[in-house]
């Protein structure tokens, strides 16, 4: 009996499976990269991953925590994820196959599902510290953020526009925000810089836990950088102890995909992205950023075929 009952069950099996090779796509994979699970991008890539699995049919999707936009666009071009978050001159970079950054090659495989939010760059000291001012740091330590990272591509950048070198540093830590924040609780760590969308959770902590200086990135150091990168103001009460406007630099995200992804799975992922904002905002207030009209503005790569689908059918491309 049981011998029969075994060759049933397999003879159900392969019938399954051969019916499952009938209807394509049937269990899709979407794999959501991240960042490190204190940032902005974790959060909004776990809300990315719920959307997905609960409205694309067959579709499992995971979300995958990184150490951000580098390694994000590296994985895509292997196919080792559908969607990423990166931010704007990483992928512009990625594209033209910057090695310094971090990139082996030109990464020809990656497209364009939207532009997102802009990330600030925030350089968070502690008072202790007496760092008020970019000049300031000269001589003190500041995490960067993880070697080559998106982050500390925008500390290079900054850092270049300011007339200032690593060198110029007591310590450089090169770590997440998370554990940044952890030493400078410590006080084994003076200022950390995040880019970050605002409110980021590792800066809250922080705030909360010890007396802070937002340092300022004047406009005329943000303009000697140029795009994508723009002057803005990290607005006061953005954290506690912040009694008025700070001057940044801000950069664009990105959501960005690869060829290897079809084009129904890009246009739906495009699609959800926008009918679903209101949980994207629910799982972080950087989210309230992301506007479907201003989606395809400053795309450094070629938009998904998919994603270009959806934003003819909205009338955003002709």
């Amino acid at each position: 009996m049981l011998h029969v009952r075994k060759i049933v069950a397999v003879g159900t099996m392969a019938l399954s499976l051969g019916l499952g090779s009938l209807s394509a796509k049937a269990d899709e994979f979407i794999n959501v990269l991240t960042g490190g699970t204190s940032g902005v991008y974790y959060p909004l890539g776990v809300a990315l991953s719920e959307i997905y699995g609960k409205n694309i049919p067959g579709a499992h999707a995971q979300v995958q925590a990184t150490k951000a936009s580098v390694e994000n666009l590296n994985l895509l071009q292997q196919g080792k994820g559908e969607i990423a978050f990166a931010l704007g001159d990483s992928v512009k970079l990625a594209a033209e196959g910057n090695e310094e950054a971090g990139f082996p090659g030109k990464l020809d495989k990656l497209r364009g599902i939207a532009a997102i939010y802009p990330n600030y760059i925030q350089i968070v000291a502690s008072k202790e510290s007496g760092i008020k001012t970019l000049a300031d740091l000269k001589g003190k330590s500041l995490s960067v953020g993880a070697p080559a990272s998106g982050t500390e591509l925008n500390a290079r950048a900054i850092f270049a526009a300011a007339g200032l070198k690593y060198e110029d540093l007591g310590k450089v830590e090169y770590l997440p925000f998370g554990d940044s924040v952890e030493l400078m609780k410590n006080r084994q760590l003076d200022a950390t810089l995040q880019s970050s969308g605002l409110g980021v959770a590792s800066i809250r902590d922080l705030a909360t836990s010890v007396p802070i200086n937002i340092v300022a990135v004047p406009a005329e150091d943000v303009a000697k950088i140029g795009a994508p990168y723009i002057a803005a103001v990290i607005p006061k009460g953005t954290y506690e102890g912040q009694d008025e406007d700070v001057q940044t630099a801000a950069v664009g995200n990105f959501l960005v995909s690869h060829s290897g992804v079809s084009d129904e799975t890009a246009y739906q992922m495009t699609k959800l992205l926008f009918e679903h904002l209101d949980q994207l905002v629910a799982a972080h207030a950087a989210a309230k950023g992301i506007d479907p009209a201003k989606a395809i503005e400053g795309m450094p790569i070629p938009l998904h075929p998919g994603a270009e689908r959806y934003y003819k059918e909205k009338g955003l491309i002709k």
